[in-house]
């Protein structure tokens, strides 16, 4: 959470909205933006924290521990029209990745526009492919995985 925050200003400019949930009360929110995510980040988190006591939230998106109680840690991008496009779901040892996460609304922003396919890796000013008839079986004429960043 804190590293989104960290970088919020720029996924702002993505047209991006951020929250977060987790099973949590609101005082537990409250408690842990004072105390803990203030002093990581100026301010503190500036999305909303939502509570998901139950987890009813977390039961939609395949993400609650009915045993622990808890909402295991994810992240799921939703596009426009409310349909998830990407998700990561991770163990709380190993942290997410806010470089990929910006990545990929990039890549699927880029791919919303326009209709093409971004490979592996892909960055903003690197190759496409134009999905059609011309590109089948030539794929490896336009894409070199290590070369355009894949």
């Amino acid at each position: 959470m804190a590293a989104v925050a960290a970088h919020y200003e720029e996924l702002q400019a993505l047209d991006v909205h951020a929250l977060s949930v987790s099973t949590d009360s609101h005082f537990t929110h409250k408690i842990w933006q004072e105390e803990e995510l203030s002093k990581m980040i100026d301010g503190g988190v500036p999305f909303p924290m939502l509570s998901d006591a139950g987890g009813r939230i977390g039961t939609v998106y395949g993400v609650y521990d009915e045993d622990a109680g808890v909402d295991i840690r994810g992240r799921f991008l939703i596009d426009p029209d409310g349909v998830i496009q990407a998700m990561e779901v991770m163990t709380p040892p190993v942290g997410r990745n806010i470089s990929e996460l910006i990545r990929q609304v990039k890549a699927f922003q880029h791919n919303r526009a326009t209709g093409e396919v971004l490979p592996a890796g892909w960055q903003p000013g690197q190759p496409t492919l134009k999905p059609g008839p011309d590109l089948v079986g030539k794929v490896w004429q336009v894409w070199k995985p290590g070369k355009n960043g894949g």
